[in-house]
């Protein structure tokens, strides 16, 4: 790919302006989970109650998702990214002078979702400005804002140990406002920006099926990063750290760990993106789906190096990655003028994948087996059944909308 071409095409700025605001609010979107070690040790939180806590800020995101999409689509994504970040403020200040209480940190746990809103505004943003021949890479490079979360978990744990993670919070804001700024001099909305709708048009493509199909598959990707990133923390310490292995892990080091997982998923997604745009995002799909279905059920054997896991965990978060810039590949294609509000949606279904997966699946198993290996089972057998009807529903959308004339290699 020529990237000379690639920057013409678009507005950089705004690509740059995108990924930033994205980057910073997965950083605050996960705080609760990079936190985990040292909220929950305040707490004295039961396995099933850790799940819960660090699951919420996804839930917060999921619904939030929708009325930003649909902000971004009526006013602007400048606007509804400027809006979005001053109201992430709140939750920070919240858990910067407050958070006394799990009911306390539960419901800024809640509020931080506004700032995983992000997604339906960063991706809007970024694709209204480029062809359809480059969706695939210019949503990749925004949705690589994702690696704020490693941000999170690398840098969460260290402040923590020597600040408080009250201060955390605190020290979030600095970098929040640094990104305001540099989003409010460079972001430009495109000027194919789609004159405003009534909310009811915008809700409206909730009864086209595709919009459900691409919440489904969304929603094990990106639930799958978004969810694992939250809860590895918890996981890896049970299995590693030092209060279950003589001379194991401590709290900072599986904070190494996970961010090695979650820079795994977030700097491969425009990777994704970019095979998605080579050799069409289905086909890619299929491949990733399937590679993620053997690596869950790889991970249920615990294997007793933590590195073997490390492996293990890094290439399912890296094709989670890719698949969540692959998915995106497509969905521009099919909903073009839709896109701040399918984004939403679509988003949102990821989130609440996110949500599902600690809160209904891995944290429960564990706390009725007293292990992680059924949990993991029962997500390789998920994502396996989910990559067959992948497989059965793009082969009707090469019949009805994903032609070889559309200008885009699905």
């Amino acid at each position: 790919m020529d990237v000379k071409n690639f920057r013409k095409a678009g507005h950089f700025p705004s690509l740059l302006s995108a990924f930033l605001y994205f980057d910073v609010s997965f950083m605050i979107w996960v705080l609760c989970g990079a936190l985990s070690l040292y909220i929950t040790k305040d707490f004295n939180l039961t396995d099933a109650q850790k799940a819960t806590m660090v699951a919420i800020p996804t839930l917060g995101g999921s619904i939030f998702r929708i009325p930003m999409g649909i902000l971004a689509d009526r006013i602007g994504s400048r606007k509804a990214g400027m809006i979005g970040m001053g109201l992430t403020i709140l939750p920070l200040m919240w858990g910067w002078l407050g958070g006394t209480s799990l009911s306390q940190v539960q419901s800024l746990g809640f509020l931080l979702g506004i700032a995983g809103a992000s997604f339906a505004v960063s991706l809007s943003l970024a694709s209204r400005w480029y062809p359809p021949q480059y969706q695939g890479l210019a949503m990749g490079i925004a949705g690589a804002g994702n690696s704020g979360t490693a941000l999170a978990t690398f840098f969460g744990p260290q402040l923590a140990a020597k600040f408080g993670w009250h201060n955390v919070f605190g020290l979030a804001i600095i970098p929040l406002l640094l990104v305001f700024v540099a989003y409010f001099l460079m972001a430009k909305d495109a000027p194919n920006q789609p004159a405003p709708k009534k909310i009811r048009d915008y809700l409206a493509v909730l009864k086209n099926i595709d919009t459900w199909w691409f919440s489904i598959f969304y929603a094990i990707t990106f639930g799958g990063f978004v969810g694992f990133s939250s809860y590895f923390s918890i996981f890896f310490y049970d299995v590693y750290g030092d209060q279950t292995v003589q001379g194991g892990l401590t709290r900072i080091q599986i904070g190494y760990l996970v961010t090695i997982t979650v820079i795994a998923g977030s700097f491969f997604r425009p990777i994704g993106g970019y095979i998605a745009d080579r050799i069409g995002g289905m086909k890619f799909m299929l491949m990733l789906y399937s590679i993620i279905t053997i690596c869950a059920f790889a991970v249920s054997t615990m294997p007793s190096s933590f590195m073997v896991m490390l492996a293990l965990t890094s290439i399912m978060m890296a094709c989670l990655g890719m698949g969540n810039g692959s998915i995106f590949q497509i969905v521009p294609q099919r909903f073009s003028k839709e896109i701040g509000v399918v984004t939403g949606i679509v988003g949102a279904a990821g989130g609440l994948g996110g949500f599902l997966l600690p809160n209904n699946v891995l944290g429960p198993l564990k706390q009725a087996t007293g292990s992680h290996v059924t949990g993991f089972i029962v997500v390789a057998s998920i994502v396996l059944v989910v990559t067959l009807v992948f497989y059965a529903v793009t082969r009707s959308w090469r019949k009805d909308w994903a032609t070889a004339d559309s200008g885009v290699n699905f």
